[in-house]
């Protein structure tokens, strides 16, 4: 069963840590891993095809984390993936937690699994806690659906929704812009609790969905609904 779990990991500039990141989710299961380079400066690419039984692609120029995690995903469905897993590249995310989110699938309950992070102060920052609910209003307003955790990017996806979700989103609002396509397309989603792990590393990337980056993807959101 797991060989036809796909895993997808967008990453740019994650030379540092990807080979770590990897060598945890192989440990966690029997995963096909798909590693989307999103035309990083650093060694990011080269890390990847290094890397034994990693698929490694790569976008020349950076493109956005939702063109990186399309581009694994319809990689995935090509290469016959009956559930398709999103995380980030940069530690993030506990690969253990990969069974959890695929189970509901596996059962039938379900199309879409959103790993939803604690939200909590100690182990939640408290700005990223405001941006996150803030984000999660916006897509309510703008999306008539509601979630606990609307810019997760640790999800998990059946063949049918991988093949049927279509965003044209391909920055942060990617995460935002699929839950409008589960509400649309009438998929049936759950939710399910999932660690996180910050680090001076995670938090220290300048483009990783801080403060200013929360303001252009509302921004983004907003004006795409307009347009």
């Amino acid at each position: 069963m797991g060989r036809f779990v796909h895993i997808v990991i967008p990453a740019y500039n994650e030379a540092a840590v990807l080979a770590d990141v990897v060598r945890e989710v192989q440990a966690a299961g029997e995963y096909t891993i798909i590693v989307v380079d999103d035309g990083s400066r650093d060694a990011t690419f080269n890390t990847a095809r290094s890397l034994d039984n990693v698929i490694a692609l790569r976008h020349k120029l950076n493109r956005g984390k939702g063109a990186a995690t399309k581009t694994g995903i319809v990689a995935a469905n090509r290469l016959g993936a009956d559930i398709i897993v999103t995380m980030d590249g940069d530690g993030q995310h506990d690969p253990s937690d990969i069974e959890a989110l695929i189970a509901p699938i596996r059962t039938g309950e379900c199309d879409v699994v959103l790993g939803t992070r604690p939200k909590v102060k100690g182990e939640m920052p408290f700005i990223k806690i405001i941006a996150n609910k803030i984000g999660n209003i916006v897509t309510w307003l703008l999306y008539g659906i509601h979630v606990s955790d609307s810019q997760s990017g640790f999800r998990a996806y059946s063949h049918f929704a991988a093949t049927i979700i279509d965003t044209k989103a391909d920055k942060y609002e990617y995460d935002s812009k699929v839950i409008r396509e589960i509400n649309n397309n009438r998929l049936r989603f759950t939710e399910v609790p999932i660690k996180v792990r910050y680090t001076d590393y995670s938090m220290g990337k300048p483009q990783k969905q801080g403060f200013i980056n929360g303001i252009k993807t509302l921004v983004r959101m907003i004006w795409g609904m307009l347009v």
